[in-house]
């Protein structure tokens, strides 16, 4: 798995899931990294297909293979043919997205050829099962990585797999564009509509509808705020959460909308006045819509887990931390945010210099570069 690229240029191979056009939080970082480094590094990407057929394309200047895949099981793709299609790899860099154990179990049946570096971006936490079988090829892939980067300090040293490679691993936060969260005048007409439609106190949440979210105590404690909750999203708990806001008669108080294109979510940030993450579990590793809402400049009310969320949102600097499943501290918080104006424009505006200095896409690939940089470096000066 070779581009052609110029022969003094570093070439890797991303292996993950799945690639862009596939939304999830894994797939835009690794879309961010090909695109935003192509043409610096012979840019690869090896990931399963959604469907039965074998893809190869160039993309962006991205060489991209897609295995064929036969489903899912366990939230993982199943491809036959991914071992051989990594075997045929012949990378200066061999860059894993974890978890991802069918890419763990490649790696230790093919041995592929490479300087490893891995992105752990959250640990395994509900399928505790399924864990024991795949974790003794997940620390093959650890042990032989030059580098492990976690997304936050908080990961590193909270991450049972994680601790045991204290040594090998660094930070690189996650980052987003900034430039599509600029207020200009089509934003700024698109908010004024926001505003006009669901009222002067906006209080929203956007992702996905799923168990560690915690959007059902984010609920109960709108039961005491004074102002509009947008839930902008989809997932299985969708009808489980309407039933409990008609149990509250609060249907007029939470809206449900529909996903949102990209380009749109832009006006709904900056039309909130306060964001809340509520989630409940580890399984929210970094909370990217944080940062999002922190580029519009409004400050966040999330929740104190072991993980990447607190150290985004900095307790009363950018916003507010409560404990998870704490319906009670979720409504003081808010409340509390919407009740001072000053302390919500102080929050806010802090938030948005954290955001534009330390979690932007170009901080993000320039750390990445600078890594594969340092990893081929240390190659070269052992032999």
């Amino acid at each position: 798995m070779n581009n052609g690229v110029d022969a003094g240029m570093l070439n890797v191979t991303q292996v993950n899931k799945f690639y862009y056009p596939h939304i999830g939080g894994v797939e835009k970082v690794a879309f961010d990294l090909a695109t935003g480094l192509s043409g610096r590094v012979g840019m690869n990407v090896l990931v399963c297909n959604h469907g039965h057929a074998l893809s190869r394309s160039m993309e962006n200047g991205v060489n991209i293979i897609r295995t064929p895949s036969l489903g899912t099981f366990f939230s993982m793709p199943v491809s036959l043919s991914f071992p051989y299609w990594l075997g045929k790899t012949k990378q200066d860099i061999l860059h894993f997205h974890e978890p991802f154990p069918l890419g763990d179990f490649s790696y230790f049946i093919r041995k592929p050829k490479g300087k490893v570096i891995v992105t752990w971006h959250s640990d395994i936490i509900r399928q505790k099962h399924f864990l024991r079988i795949v974790e003794p090829s997940i620390m093959n892939l650890l042990n032989h990585a030059e580098r492990i980067v976690a997304t936050s300090p908080n990961m590193i040293e909270n991450s049972r797999i994680l601790r045991a490679f204290k040594d090998k691993c660094v930070v690189i936060p996650l980052g987003v564009d900034e430039k599509r969260f600029i207020s200009d005048d089509p934003v700024k007409k698109a908010v004024e509509k926001i505003r006009s439609k669901f009222g002067n106190k906006i209080v929203l949440f956007i992702g996905r509808l799923v168990y560690y979210k915690g959007l059902s105590f984010l609920i109960d404690a709108m039961r005491n705020i004074e102002a509009k909750l947008l839930i902008i999203g989809d997932g299985y708990l969708k009808s489980e959460l309407v039933k409990q806001c008609a149990g509250f008669g609060m249907e007029d108080k939470v809206v449900f909308l529909d996903p949102v294109p990209d380009e749109e979510l832009s006006s709904f940030y900056h039309a909130c006045d306060v964001f809340v993450l509520p989630s409940v579990e580890s399984s929210e590793a970094f909370g990217l819509v944080q940062v999002e809402a922190m580029m519009c400049g409004k400050p966040v009310v999330s929740t104190s887990l072991p993980t990447g969320v607190p150290y985004v949102n900095k307790n009363n600097e950018t916003g507010l931390v409560v404990e998870p499943r704490n319906s009670k501290q979720l409504c003081a918080a808010i409340n509390a945010l919407l009740e001072d104006d000053k302390m919500r424009a102080k929050m806010g505006e802090t938030a948005q210099k954290r955001a534009r200095t330390e979690f932007t896409v170009g901080r993000m690939v320039q750390s990445y570069y600078d890594l594969y940089q340092s990893v081929t470096n240390d190659q070269c000066e052992s032999t």
